[in-house]
């Protein structure tokens, strides 16, 4: 029965601490699970169709759900959840359908008033509808947000990138996606898409995760939109970086903005998403869109993230070389 909120641990919830609610799967979830879990302001339940050895291991509560309404409040009003957290990867009609019934679980909570949405992406005020597949997905669920949920607290964070995808696949528990992101590590190759000098940004998956739990540690309230950064900067010099670094060349490619651009517009209403997902992402890097805006990024890092650390690329790879063998950084 998939209302059961069956715990596959013998875990109990502390109640003198926030419960936060991970809902689904997606690698960030690790890195927000273990930031959580080493902060003692806050017990995690993981809430998922089955059971997950990463958090089984952990001794982390994991509830079996169908992701409905029913089941999800059921989940959080029985373990006195205070947030809930989005890590559902999904680009097609799924991903509202399931986070309407996430926002309508809180909604009807007594203790979950508070509400993050799986997002990840770049400068989503300015470019609302990239990478193009969001357009049907993450940014009509912001709509549905801002007209919805007066009665929570919620905020969608960006990030641009994840840093991740820099490093060697052991480095991290960001699965590599060398179709998407330009620089394949394992191929030792980089696809320059446009220029290679539109503007982007980068943010290390574990201090996102550092982040997240800043910002369900604070008191200040929460804005709808919320950015951080490691670096900015263009993947001309991300390369030079990684040349200079590994010392060693990176064999290029180059593919044209304006051949991004025709494809993705041939392609907006193609009825498998997925399989033009990769160059809808080639377009969200042409147009500059993973760059988040740095004033609102710079300011909300004094006002929520004062005692966090956001790393540069070049940081970012001497920690992970210092890292033993199969370390995940």
């Amino acid at each position: 029965h998939t209302e059961m909120a069956e715990a596959e641990t013998s875990n109990t919830v502390n109640p003198a601490r926030q419960t936060i609610a991970l809902a689904a799967v997606g690698s960030i979830r690790k890195f927000v699970c273990e930031e959580l879990l080493a902060d003692d302001r806050f017990d995690v339940v993981v809430i998922s169709r089955g059971r997950d050895p990463c958090f089984t291991s952990r001794d982390v509560p994991i509830r079996v759900s169908d992701y409905s309404h029913d089941s999800v409040l059921s989940i959080i009003d029985d373990t006195n959840a205070t947030a809930l957290l989005s890590f559902l990867n999904l680009n097609d009609e799924r991903y509202i359908t399931i986070h309407r019934a996430f926002l309508s679980a809180c909604l009807a909570s007594k203790t979950c008033k508070r509400l993050m949405p799986s997002e990840y992406c770049g400068d989503v005020e300015t470019w609302p509808d990239r990478p193009r597949f969001y357009c049907t997905t993450r940014e009509p669920f912001r709509q549905i947000l801002r007209t919805e949920a007066k009665d929570l607290e919620w905020t969608c964070i960006e990030n641009g990138w994840f840093m991740d995808y820099f490093l060697p696949k052991e480095k991290s528990y960001m699965r590599p996606v060398p179709d998407e992101f330009p620089i394949d590590l394992d191929a030792w190759t980089a696809r320059v898409r446009g220029t290679g000098d539109e503007p982007q940004s980068w943010t290390q998956a574990r201090e996102v995760g550092k982040a997240i739990v800043a910002l369900l540690g604070s008191k200040t309230a929460w804005e709808p939109i919320t950015y951080v950064c490691g670096q900015w900067g263009t993947y001309n010099k991300a390369i030079k970086t990684m040349e200079s670094f590994y010392n060693r060349p990176i064999p290029r490619t180059h593919t044209p903005a304006a051949e991004i651009r025709d494809y993705v517009a041939a392609n907006l209403h193609h009825d498998q998403i997925y399989a033009v997902q990769a160059v809808m992402c080639d377009g969200w890097s042409v147009d500059g869109a993973t760059a988040v805006p740095r004033e609102k990024t710079l300011r909300q890092r004094g006002k929520y993230f004062t005692g966090c650390t956001f790393s540069g690329l070049e940081e970012v790879l001497r920690m992970a070389e210092g890292k033993e063998e199969e370390g995940v950084l």
